[in-house]
């Protein structure tokens, strides 16, 4: 049967998995929130009433409310991270004092950003909150300019390993393909956070870049991490 073909197909299974997982929810949650952003200032600029636009407003703040609550207690697991890579002692100088950064930088947003729930849920308002969340934007901002820093390195490395490989040789053939499939993870995440970066520097007024920008670069940092999620369901 038809149904059945489509019940028990591969591809549902996968999702029912994908969905399974919290980064999986948190990404299509992500890209709902930021595409909503991107399309409430495109319907505000093309002059819309507000009725039209009420809608995806709505939905921006209430999925970013519900990602808010699902992060909290994940700060842990980043400062761990951080603990893991300062004991690493075989990594890379430069890319473990970026992992550490990364980690803490991540781990002081998520603890920020949770203080902050109770006022932005409404259940209990706090004076302080428009300053922690000012401060959890700057340590999220900190964090991904590790990363970014980490990228750009690793890139570097790359193309030094490259350059002193024999391409002619097997062995050189196969170091070739395994350099480019890393170059190529790399580039991903480095776009990711270059897309990631456009909010916190927003937020922070670091720099001017209105709702439409920061919308459609949050959607596809959230679309990139929805295929990583969707890889690593497979």
């Amino acid at each position: 049967m038809v149904a059945d073909s489509l019940v028990y197909h591969p591809t549902v299974a996968h999702y029912l998995r994908f969905v399974a997982t919290t980064v999986g929810r948190d990404k299509l949650l992500r890209t709902l929130q930021y595409f909503s952003r991107f399309y409430a200032w495109y319907l505000y600029r093309t002059n819309n009433p507000e009725r039209i636009i009420a809608p995806f407003e709505a939905i921006k703040k209430q999925f970013g409310l519900t990602r808010k609550c699902l992060r909290i207690g994940k700060n842990v697991e980043h400062f761990k991270a951080a603990a893991t890579a300062f004991d690493n002692k075989t990594m890379d100088p430069i890319i473990k004092i970026c992992a550490v950064g990364r980690q803490l930088g991540y781990a002081m947003y998520l603890s920020l950003d949770t203080v902050t729930y109770l006022d932005a849920a409404g259940i209990r308002p706090m004076t302080s909150a428009k300053r922690l969340q000012k401060e959890a934007y700057r340590a999220w901002f900190t964090g991904l300019m590790f990363n970014t820093i980490s990228g750009l390195y690793i890139l570097w490395q790359l193309r030094q390993r490259e350059q002193s490989i024999d391409k002619k040789d097997g062995e050189g053939v196969v170091e070739s393909k395994k350099i480019q499939r890393e170059r190529n993870s790399t580039n991903i995440q480095l776009i990711s956070d270059l897309c990631d970066l456009t909010v916190p520097s927003a937020a922070l007024g670091y720099a001017n870049l209105d709702d439409g920008i920061v919308g459609l670069a949050g959607t596809v940092s959230s679309l990139i991490g929805i295929w990583g999620a969707w890889k690593k369901t497979a």
